[in-house]
């Protein structure tokens, strides 16, 4: 019985994920359990796009991705080849659908439909298409699909207070797990947000968690 196996079975014990697996592994902060079911989630998405490389799916679980930056990046890169544009002048313009990750019939035209965003201080009201006060002892809101598309930045562009530039983090732990900033639309002033600490978590227990679509 070596240290390190007694550490393994240590963490096992305590349902804790050991150091020597998430050195090497994605950022989480779930437990050893959890994090196995998410795992398989993971190479689940991998493993049915690897099949067929081609064919695009038609919602990408973005919590799922060892790296979502590199996908978001992809996305404007085909944006700057496309059409010419200098790369270091686009951003990732995020538009909520109204629609679950089972409810999207077709493949996004231009950049890519994502799912797996929980909102961490607020939540989504689907219907009025903006961000609300959170309801009672529920901290996360999952949002719908999100259509991700590059857009140009456009200098001298005057701020929109209808819209909160809402930071997106890998995990609760926030920190260095910043992922890019999406724009949610907002009837309160973005500063209300701002204060409360509103954000983006990708890699939360929830119903993005338990999802398992078919991505043909």
């Amino acid at each position: 019985m070596t240290d390190l196996m007694e550490q393994l079975m240590e963490c096992m014990f305590l349902d804790r994920v050991p150091p020597q697996w998430s050195k090497l592994a994605y950022p989480s902060t779930r437990g050893l359990s959890s994090w196995l079911d998410n795992l398989k989630l993971r190479l689940e998405q991998i493993n049915r796009w690897k099949e067929d490389p081609s064919e695009i799916p038609k919602v990408i679980f973005l919590n799922r991705l060892f790296n979502p930056q590199s996908f978001l990046t992809a996305i404007k890169q085909k944006y700057s080849q496309d059409n010419k544009a200098p790369l270091n002048k686009l951003y990732i313009k995020t538009d909520v659908t109204k629609k679950m990750f089972d409810q999207i019939e077709d493949r996004a035209k231009d950049g890519a439909y994502v799912f797996g965003f929980h909102i961490d201080g607020a939540r989504w009201d689907v219907n009025l298409g903006q961000l609300e006060e959170s309801w009672p002892k529920k901290p996360y809101s999952v949002m719908p699909v999100i259509h991700c598309r590059a857009h140009l930045l456009m200098e001298n562009k005057k701020e929109d207070k209808s819209v909160f530039q809402c930071p997106i983090y890998a995990t609760d732990a926030r920190s260095k797990t910043y992922v890019f900033t999406a724009q949610f639309r907002t009837k309160a002033p973005p500063h209300k947000w701002i204060l409360g600490g509103v954000s983006g978590i990708l890699d939360v227990e929830g119903v993005a968690d338990q999802a398992n679509p078919e991505m043909k």
